[in-house]
C-alpha cells in the first residue's frame, strides 16, 4: 500500500512539472537552495550578537551623545516645546494691562464726568446766562474765553421755535444771520484788539448774547409787537443785547475803552433779529 501511494504521489508530482514546464532535476535543486537558505537563517539566529551589546562605546561619537539621557524623547520635547503663556486672570472684557505697563489705580468714581469730557460745563453756563441778563456786571474773562456752543445752539433753536409758534418758519434765516455775523465779528475784533480771537469765541458771546431776543420772540406769541410798544421793545432789547455782548468783549480782549465801537457791529447784527421778531 505504501509503495502504492508513493508511485501516485510521484504520478501527480510530476504531472505538475509537466504543466509548469520544469522538469524534475530543476525541481531537486530548487529544493536544495531553500535548504540553503534556511541553514544561513538559522546560523543568523544563532550568533553572539545580542541587544545588550548596544550599550558599547560607538565609533567616532562622544559619550555624552551615546548616553541613554541624550535620546531621552521627553527631554528633547520639552526642551524644544513652545514657552507657555501665564494663565489669563484679570476680569472678562477688560482688556488687562501690558506686562511692562505700570498698573493704573484710577477707578470710574475718579474719571470726569461725560459732560466735561465733551465740554460741557452747566456751571459756566449758568454764570454766562447771568452775566448776560445782567448787562451792569462784571464779566470773568477767564469763562468768556471758552469755546462753548452749547448755550447759543439752545438759543438759536428756541428762537426758531417761538418764531414758528408766532407763524414764522425762520430757522434757515436765523442760522444764516448768526453765522454770517459771527465772521463779520470775528474779523473786526481780530483788526481791532492786539489779541487774537477766536471764530467759536466770538460765537458762544453771540449766542449767549441772543437770549434777550428769544425772550422777545417769545412774547410776540401772545402780542403783535407791530406798533409803537413793539418797537420800544425791540429798541430796548437791541441795546441790551448789544450791550451785553461788547461788554463781555471789551473785557475779554482788554479793549476798556473800545466798547462802544464794538457795540455798534453788534446792535447791527441784533436789529436784524429784530426785524425778523416783529415783522
Amino acid at each position: 500500500m505504501a509503495a502504492v501511494k508513493v508511485s501516485e504521489c510521484f504520478l501527480k508530482l510530476q504531472d505538475c512539472l509537466t504543466c509548469t514546464g520544469m522538469t524534475l532535476l530543476e525541481y531537486s535543486s530548487g529544493l536544495l537552495r531553500m535548504g540553503d537558505f534556511q541553514q544561513y537563517d538559522q546560523d543568523f539566529y544563532q550568533s553572539e550578537y545580542y541587544i545588550d551589546n548596544q550599550g558599547q562605546d560607538a565609533c567616532g561619537y562622544e559619550a555624552a551623545y551615546t548616553s541613554s539621557d541624550y535620546h531621552n524623547i521627553d527631554d528633547v520635547a520639552a526642551y524644544y516645546a513652545p514657552p507657555k503663556d501665564p494663565p489669563y486672570t484679570g476680569m472678562m472684557f477688560q482688556p488687562g494691562a501690558p506686562p511692562g505697563a505700570a498698573e493704573s489705580t484710577d477707578s470710574f468714581e475718579e474719571e470726569p464726568p461725560l459732560l466735561e469730557e465733551l465740554g460741557i460745563n452747566f456751571d459756566h453756563i449758568w454764570q454766562k446766562t447771568l452775566t448776560v441778563l445782567n448787562p451792569l456786571k462784571p464779566a470773568d474773562g477767564s469763562i468768556m474765553n471758552e469755546t462753548d456752543l452749547t448755550g447759543p445752539v439752545l438759543f438759536c433753536i428756541a428762537m426758531g421755535i417761538t418764531l414758528l409758534m408766532a407763524g414764522k418758519a425762520h430757522f434757515g434765516y436765523v442760522y444764516g444771520i448768526s453765522a454770517l455775523g459771527c465772521v463779520g465779528m470775528c474779523t473786526l475784533l481780530n483788526l481791532m484788539s492786539a489779541y487774537t480771537i477766536s471764530y467759536g469765541c466770538v460765537a458762544s458771546v453771540l449766542g449767549y448774547s441772543l437770549l434777550p431776543m428769544v425772550a422777545l420772540s417769545a412774547f410776540a406769541v401772545v402780542y403783535s409787537l407791530q406798533g409803537l410798544l413793539g418797537t420800544l421793545l425791540a429798541l430796548f432789547v437791541i441795546g441790551w443785547c448789544s450791550l451785553s455782548a461788547s461788554k463781555i468783549f471789551s473785557s475779554t480782549l482788554d479793549m476798556g475803552g473800545q466798547q462802544l465801537l464794538v457795540a455798534y457791529p453788534c446792535a447791527l447784527l441784533y436789529g436784524v433779529f429784530a426785524l425778523l421778531t416783529v415783522f
